[in-house]
């Protein structure tokens, strides 16, 4: 009897890559294209890392010769004379308006900008929407000097009845009180500044608002909600650190912001109560309008007065990141 035996066809074990191989591929760079943009990427970052050092350092040298040779106090002075002997100067009224100026165009420019990103994602047809789109993009695009232009020619005129709206009906708060001046004042930089940062909010929320899952809007649609009740509780929890970064990208903008402020304001050094009256100054307005005619004291003096800017945006992005952080693990981005 013939007995056929029957053979299994063993594959052969497949050889354990080596140490290194191991090492190349937990870094995730096992090609030779991989390992160029690794290298790419790296280097990028640390060159980032240098550029902000190498700047950090040269305002600290030069503010630090200007503080020396300061007769006031550089953070409480009002006052800015950089030629007298010894130099008297301090940036208390340039934070202030810097601040006050960026909040006034955050508090007009955020809801409008959500408002227009909402509508163009979820309210208006493709191509109305689509139109809507490409003239905030067309505003984006326009140099700071056309809207200060703009606003000294077309804004500072047209904002006086508002003005005296507001000093009819809210100058008793003192914040709105007027005295019927020139309305060449923070709130007037603040209306600017509040056009000239909507296009950047509203572009980063749209894009923001059109990664929201389709399926979270349907299922509460299919649960009877309606459309706002659609966006209030799929949209904007999955939007909101998105939003809370176009904010910070807006606000970053405000903060350094100088031709258009220099060409509107009317500055003083002095801290005014009304937001009406004309006065104050910012940090980049400041530097731009006195830094042609400034002595090499005079230019350390702007330096130091750019190194508190430098400090201010620093801190601002630094709380737009942990707040972003924190709130990350309630986004809908994570269901």
């Amino acid at each position: 009897m013939d007995i056929s035996t029957q053979t299994t066809d063993a594959s052969p074990p497949t050889p354990q890559p080596s140490a290194a191989q191991q090492k190349r591929n937990a870094r995730g760079a096992t090609r030779a294209g991989d390992r160029i943009f690794l290298g790419l990427s790296r280097g990028s970052g640390i060159l980032l890392l240098v550029v902000m050092a190498a700047i950090a350092v040269f305002l600290a040298y030069r503010a630090s010769l200007a503080i020396s040779k300061d007769h006031g106090n550089f953070l409480t002075t009002f006052e800015w004379n950089t030629n007298l002997i010894p130099p008297v100067f301090g940036v208390a009224v340039l934070a202030f308006g810097t601040i006050v100026s960026s909040i006034i165009a955050m508090a007009i420019a955020v809801p409008i900008a959500v408002a227009i990103a909402l509508f163009i994602t979820h309210y208006a047809p493709r191509r109305l929407g689509g139109l809507v789109a490409y003239v905030i993009d067309l505003l984006a695009a326009v140099p700071s000097i056309v809207y200060g232009l703009w606003g000294a020619l077309v804004l500072v005129p047209h904002m006086t009845g508002l003005f005296g709206w507001l000093n009819d009906y809210f100058g008793w708060t003192g914040i709105f009180s007027w005295d019927g001046g020139a309305p060449r004042s923070m709130l007037t930089v603040g209306v600017l500044l509040s056009i000239m940062i909507l296009p950047v909010i509203t572009n980063v929320s749209r894009e923001v608002f059109r990664q929201v899952p389709q399926m979270h809007e349907e299922a509460a649609l299919a649960l009877g909600a309606t459309r706002w009740e659609v966006i209030r509780m799929a949209v904007l929890p999955f939007g909101r650190s998105g939003v809370i970064s176009a904010s910070m990208l807006g606000l970053g903008r405000a903060l350094g912001e100088t031709m258009a402020v220099a060409t509107v304001l009317s500055p003083d050094f002095d801290i005014h109560a009304s937001l009406l009256n004309p006065g104050g100054g910012t940090f980049a307005q400041n530097i731009a309008s006195k830094f042609s005619e400034a002595t090499a004291d005079g230019r350390d003096a702007l330096i130091a007065s750019g190194l508190v800017l430098f400090v201010i945006t620093l801190l601002v992005n630094g709380a737009a990141r942990i707040i972003i952080q924190r709130r990350a693990e309630y986004s809908g981005a994570n269901a």
